[in-house]
């Protein structure tokens, strides 16, 4: 499984920050501003009292580098001090240090076994990451109802992921029956968040004409975005629809594809 770490800038200081103490804001102010030594010095200070944030964040640190020398068994050291104290992101980062094997041994099972105790308290990468290892049975034993399952919870707090995976168990009918029609409607929130598996696998149903309308133009437009956001598959899918569009339907859908994109994906119909 890739590496995932759940990253500061992603979650957002700013609001963990709220309310907190004067110090842990003084780190996040530091952070926010570059300067990464300042921001070690405050969180290794609430780190060494033994509080989880600033474990955590002290922990994040190590992993990506940043104020202090590259250490990732500091960094799995110091998410296991804050997970024990039942902090959900550190719970999910030692598990993915444990899929990776970064500073720690490679354990599926361990990493299971931590993403669980974060997917239990409502994360949704957690629940994402449990989920993909019951889908491909890794750490557990392979369970597509379970996978669909926690897909769901994720999806359900938008997690474009979850949502293009849970798609893709529709698309299949592993776990939940099969269902185009439920399958093109979680592509689509996935793809409106720049997904771009989803945008490359909403391309093909409205290619085959499953769970939507069949709609070549669309097709042509959502392989065009999904290779414009990095698919490798979307430009061969892009080019095969093209080699029966009429030079007019593919100019349409590429002007429909910048529109799509310059719009952030509020004008994509």
């Amino acid at each position: 499984m890739r590496r995932a770490w759940v990253l500061a800038g992603v979650i957002g200081l700013g609001l963990l920050a709220q309310g907190a103490r004067a110090d842990f804001a003084a780190g996040v102010a530091a952070y926010e501003r570059g300067d990464y030594r300042a921001a070690v010095a405050e969180w290794s200070s609430l780190a060494e009292s033994g509080d989880a944030e600033g474990q955590f964040f002290l922990g994040l640190m190590y992993a990506e580098g940043k104020g202090v020398p590259l250490d990732y068994a500091e960094a799995a050291r110091l998410y296991r001090l804050a997970a024990e104290q039942g902090f959900a992101l550190a719970q999910y980062n030692l598990g993915v240090s444990f899929a990776n094997g970064l500073g720690v041994p490679q354990d599926h099972t361990e990493a299971a076994r931590l993403y669980r105790l974060a997917a239990d308290q409502g994360f949704p990468q957690a629940q994402t990451s449990l989920a993909v290892m019951y889908d491909i049975g890794q750490g557990v034993a392979q369970d597509y109802a379970e996978a669909a399952r926690l897909y769901r919870l994720a999806a359900d707090q938008g997690d474009a992921g979850a949502q293009n995976n849970l798609a893709l168990m529709y698309d299949d009918g592993k776990g939940v029956p099969q269902d185009y029609a439920e399958a093109a409607r979680l592509y689509r929130l996935a793809a409106d968040q720049g997904n771009a598996e989803a945008q490359k696998n909403l391309s093909r149903l409205y290619l085959l004409g499953w769970g939507a309308l069949q709609d070549p133009i669309a097709a042509h437009m959502w392989a065009n975005i999904a290779g414009a956001n990095g698919s490798s598959i979307a430009p061969a899918l892009r080019d095969l629809l093209a080699a029966s569009m009429t030079p007019a339907d593919i100019s349409e859908a590429q002007r429909r594809a910048r529109e799509c994109l310059a719009s952030n994906y509020t004008r994509c119909d």
